[in-house]
């Protein structure tokens, strides 16, 4: 996973987590360069003899010799549209790609929540046209999101839920938390009853009939206790109540204040009738009062009153803001490219490493915090459910889709990928359409092949359908400011390369084969090879020539 950066004549991918895999490469890396060396060719003496292949003069491709699964590369959009060499190595060798960078997050999501698909289609329609499919990448990730937009659901705040006025449904009757009043002073006649017959809500509603209006408009009131708990003082309030009956009914808010008195004229449906009250800095204990100064019979129902002041979201608000946020963006672009894109990342890097079960901000590595620069774990919101959503909501959107789950590191330690299909059986347990595996094997030359096999036979032990996501294979382990491999490197990453290939094919049933990808097409491409720490990863030159790493793939694609 990847963030893209242009430059005049190339680009290049810097690896989110480049630092914990160096930590990796560097506790392989803990003796003598000689010793290594020593070490790579003991390990490959029967099975993998260190011999540099021949550039090949065979004009086979590599999307040709592969038997029936896939064969990508990563691409990136401004690279296919501006370096000819790199297009056509492209569109010559691969029958599917992988965007870098395109349909992440980040590239899609503005900054109001909704989707732009301008680049990724332009993407999308460049690769379509070249006879490559796309590879879905990827809707469920902790890296390059837009945390502009996610941080607004999480830190945010809302209008009040809470309702100040306290039986505002009558569900309790008339006297709890009302005072009714009639007066007894001439003319003033009428009523206030419960009423079971009719409610806006529940079974129940307050009844009044003015038979003969009283000297004042408050001769015939009912009023609610003061609000408990509020901040009354200076504060904001949207009051309503739904009311039916002929006439007319005065909403008063009054404490040591009269504020806010307001006509509502009623009829003889029900109706929701509102008002927006200020109160003064010194009012102290307001109270909802109703007066009935028209002859009549009125019925009110579900009296509530809101503080317009933000709070902060709650626990649940801000999880369902996540949810929906996870579920547009999925839904959104599995629905967008149903048909086209046939299979995606649903669930990318979830596995924390080691044994600390799913990746969240507690665990993540120094400079990941969450909601800065792109990091937002879903996790943190959704809990051990973030996966389950994700593909929930990509199996709706294209039940035709195959649906992936990706990782790192799966062949360096056996417990991550323990714990990865440890959870793929829990999401599968759940209901979840889970159709394959991806392991990523960002690779170096110190890597054992004997972890490889190990992984390839847990992966397909599982049924699903596995891919080798993001490969490369890198030989400046120690991070060096300048580098120039030895020829035993050469040759132990082209053999390597060989190696991965042919473990792929004998380790996974064909029926399980899902495709092979590589993680750029020439070195220049490689987010391996920076300026700080050169690195020659891939299978082409910067020249776009073939490598001997090329020979190596070909060969093993062909069983050779």
């Amino acid at each position: 996973m990847y963030i893209l950066l242009f430059f005049p004549a190339n680009f290049f991918y810097l690896k989110k987590n480049f630092m914990r895999r160096m930590l990796k490469l560097s506790c392989i890396c803990t003796i003598a360069a000689t010793a290594l060396l020593s070490a790579c060719s003991k390990k490959n003496d029967t099975t993998n003899p260190v011999v540099t292949p021949p550039v090949t003069t065979d004009t086979s491709t590599l999307k040709g010799s592969t038997g029936g699964f896939y064969f990508g590369f990563a691409l990136g959009y401004s690279s296919m549209n501006t370096i000819s060499a790199y297009a056509a190595t492209a569109k010559g060798q691969v029958n599917q790609a992988t965007f870098g960078n395109e349909m992440k997050h980040a590239s899609i999501v503005q900054n109001d929540g909704s989707l732009n698909f301008t680049t990724a289609d332009a993407f999308y329609n460049l690769c379509n046209n070249a006879g490559i499919q796309v590879y879905g990448h990827t809707l469920c990730w902790h890296s390059q999101q837009n945390t502009s937009y996610l941080n607004t659901l999480t830190a945010g705040t809302a209008i009040s839920t809470t309702n100040l006025v306290a039986n505002g449904s009558f569900e309790s009757g008339i006297s709890t938390n009302w005072f009714t009043q009639v007066s007894t002073t001439a003319p003033t006649a009428g009523a206030i009853t419960l009423d079971n017959t009719t409610a806006e809500d529940g079974t129940q509603s307050m009844k009044v009939v003015v038979t003969t209006p009283g000297t004042t408009t408050y001769s015939i009131q009912t009023v609610n206790d003061a609000f408990a708990g509020a901040s009354a003082a200076g504060g904001t309030y949207k009051v309503s109540f739904w009311a039916k009956g002929a006439g007319s009914v005065i909403l008063v808010m009054q404490g040591s204040q009269y504020e806010g008195a307001t006509t509502f004229n009623t009829t003889a449906n029900w109706a929701q009738y509102s008002l927006t009250v200020t109160l003064p800095t010194n009012e102290t204990a307001p109270q909802i009062r109703f007066n009935f100064g028209a002859a009549g019979t009125y019925n009110i129902d579900n009296v509530a009153a809101y503080s317009t002041a933000p709070v902060p979201l709650t626990k649940a608000q801000i999880a369902t803001n996540v949810d929906n946020a996870l579920n547009s963006f999925v839904t959104g672009m599995v629905t967008h490219y149903a048909g086209k894109v046939k299979t995606w990342d649903v669930v990318n890097e979830i596995m924390a490493d080691g044994a600390s079960g799913l990746r969240n901000s507690t665990n993540a590595n120094t400079g990941q915090a969450a909601g800065t620069a792109g990091y937002f774990y879903w996790t943190d919101y959704l809990g051990r459910n973030a996966g389950l959503k994700a593909f929930q909501y990509a199996h709706a959107a294209d039940p035709n889709a195959l649906l992936f789950i990706n990782d790192y590191n799966l062949e360096y330690s056996s417990v991550k990928l323990d714990s990865l299909i440890a959870y793929v059986k829990e999401l599968q347990g759940k209901g979840a359409h889970i159709d394959g595996i991806g392991t990523q094997m960002h690779i170096s030359i110190n890597t054992t092949t004997s972890s490889i096999d190990a992984m390839f036979v847990k992966m397909a032990a599982t049924g699903l359908k596995v891919r080798v996501s993001e490969l490369d294979i890198a030989m400046n382990t120690a991070g060096a400011s300048s580098f120039t491999p030895t020829a035993a490197q050469l040759a132990t990453q082209a053999n390597l390369y060989h190696y991965v290939v042919a473990s792929f094919k004998a380790n996974v049933p064909k029926a399980q084969q899902y495709g092979i990808t590589v993680w750029g097409v020439s070195d220049t491409d490689s987010w391996i090879n920076t300026s700080a720490h050169p690195d020659f990863p891939l299978l082409f030159d910067a020249s776009y020539a073939k490598k001997a790493t090329y020979t190596s793939v070909l060969q093993a694609l062909k069983g050779q």
